[in-house]
């Protein structure tokens, strides 16, 4: 196992997982209200592990409904001339995306996303890889599961102007990427550099978890 993953984070997670997913079946009083201790254990063990408040915790943990099922994350990496796209957000860079919609496949919330944060209209080309965030970003603080799916794509037409969510954006060699202050929990050097990889590899095949 990875030594920068918490052992006591990911049975809290685990144990919320199974706490949730029997409240979302069971109909016993008596069964309900030993699931729901048990999803209070496990949100003060996550507390308790994590230094973050057991009230920003509960939010987390305690307003899921139905049987928990993995978040989509989508990522777009467009690479012009060798250099690889990346936004900044409050000082951090890094690939442009965000949470799929419900009513979009994940290319189009991937084209959606990037078009929000850099202005460009994309095409999306091949996927890259799915990733499962707690095997590669940090901090892994996530009460669901995440799957990130990075997308090889080519700008088409558009231009950056400032937005709600993104500050700026430029394209970066992978040595200037390795300087830049990343934001790890949207992407990390890792994942970049396999993006990098991507693009220069027409027989590609797609990497998962």
């Amino acid at each position: 196992m990875d030594s920068s993953r918490d052992t006591v984070i990911e049975w809290a997670i685990r144990l919320q997982s199974i706490a949730q997913n029997g409240l979302a079946y069971c109909s016993n009083k008596y069964d309900r209200q030993r699931y729901e201790e048990l999803r209070n254990l496990a949100t003060e063990m996550m507390a308790e592990k994590s230094g973050v408040s057991l009230q920003k915790v509960k939010d987390l943990f305690c307003f899921e409904k139905g049987y928990q099922t993995p978040k989509i994350d989508t990522r777009a990496a467009i690479v012009k001339n060798q250099r690889i796209l990346l936004v900044e957000q409050d000082g951090k860079w890094s690939l442009p995306g965000g949470w799929a919609e419900v009513n979009l496949s994940v290319a189009e919330n991937c084209i959606k996303e990037n078009k929000e944060e850099t202005g460009l209209d994309t095409v999306v080309d091949k996927v890259v890889a799915l990733q499962e965030y707690n095997l590669h970003n940090q901090p892994p603080l996530s009460p669901f599961g995440i799957c990130k799916i990075f997308f090889l794509c080519h700008a088409i037409a558009g231009q950056f102007h400032q937005n709600i969510e993104t500050q700026g954006y430029d394209y970066f060699s992978f040595d200037q990427v390795s300087r830049l202050n990343l934001n790890t929990r949207r992407s990390t050097l890792e994942q970049i550099n396999m993006c990098f990889a991507a693009a220069k590899d027409p027989y590609w095949s797609t990497k998962w978890d």
